[in-house]
């Protein structure tokens, strides 16, 4: 009996971020075009995650030209958008039906939550997030979403049940789950929230990440569903990492050593033994410093790492 070999992919959280433009990794004639930028990136990377998706709703015009830009057997990642996993979002960022669902006070304000939202508007959201990437699950290269909760998203049966409307109003697609809010991997809650996710089909989110925060989660290289693992590097830059003003890029502003991605190889090959695939993803994304990682990471996996 032949055993197959589980899928590890190995690419970046974002390869549109404009430090990264400028860095050079991209050739000159090509950094400018939207359309030979991606192509430029799936001929080096099997994968990709999409975070503009977090704050607008793809569109499937937009979806299919992505599914069209890259090869058979890529895969297309996508970060929830904010009002999903109950964060905040500008309203303007919202179609116009759905703005003028809302109730007259929550359009004076710049930021609105899900409790702002009618039961309805909101369910219409995710209906609409999960239409837009049609185009990628019909090509097969949607590879899952992301479910990124906010800090203040602590464990709570109210929380796991808002991460189960989530599991319902996105039927079929894969999920993966992503916590910023330490209780849910204290050593008391930890078996507890990854039995849920198992339970319940959902992909735990295992990160690399700045340790000694209430937002740090430990790196714990879980996986609940057999289906599909995820580790995310969001770098080690505890100094920007809670530092008021800079932006994201700043806050992910690192680059791994060989020994410091070396740590992680025995954890992902006892993920990859546990999963049929693996997602490797760098979110250190500031100039060219994911996708360096990303080609070590994948050189350090020699074949089975799949970087082009």
């Amino acid at each position: 009996m032949t055993v197959k070999k589980p899928r590890l992919l190995v690419g970046t959280c974002s390869w549109t971020d404009p430090t990264l433009i400028a860095s050079g990794w991209y050739p000159e004639p090509i950094k400018d075009d939207a359309d030979r930028r991606l192509r430029y990136y799936a001929e080096r990377f099997p994968i990709v995650e999409n975070d503009a998706s977090y704050y607008a709703l793809p569109a499937q015009k937009q979806a299919q030209l992505w599914a069209e830009r890259t090869p058979d057997g890529f895969v297309m990642s996508f970060k929830a958008f904010a009002t999903l996993t109950t964060h905040h979002t500008d309203p303007k960022r919202l179609p116009k039906d759905i703005r003028e669902a809302l109730p007259r006070e929550a359009l004076a304000k710049k930021r609105v939550y899900p409790k702002d939202f009618p039961t309805d508007a909101r369910a219409e959201l995710f209906a609409r997030y999960w239409v837009g990437l049609e185009p990628l699950r019909k090509a097969g290269k949607l590879g899952a979403i992301l479910l990124q909760y906010p800090e203040w998203f602590v464990i709570s049966k109210a929380n796991k049940d808002e991460i189960l409307k989530a599991r319902e109003l996105l039927p079929d697609d894969r999920l993966a789950v992503e916590f910023r809010n330490a209780t849910w991997m204290s050593e008391r809650n930890r078996a507890e929230t990854l039995a849920f996710l198992g339970q319940h089909g959902l992909t735990y989110v295992a990160v690399d990440e700045p340790q000694g925060f209430p937002s740090s989660m430990p790196p714990v290289a879980a996986v609940t569903n057999e289906d599909l693992a995820i580790v995310r590097f969001h770098g080690r830059n505890a100094e920007n990492w809670k530092k008021p003003g800079l932006t994201a890029a700043e806050r992910f502003d690192y680059s791994y050593s060989p020994k410091e991605l070396a740590e992680w190889l025995p954890k992902i090959r006892e993920m990859a033994e546990e999963a049929r695939e693996l997602h490797l993803l760098m979110n250190n994304c500031y100039g060219d410093k994911a996708v360096n990682n990303a080609a070590q990471l994948a050189q350090l996996l020699g074949d089975s790492g799949h970087a082009r």
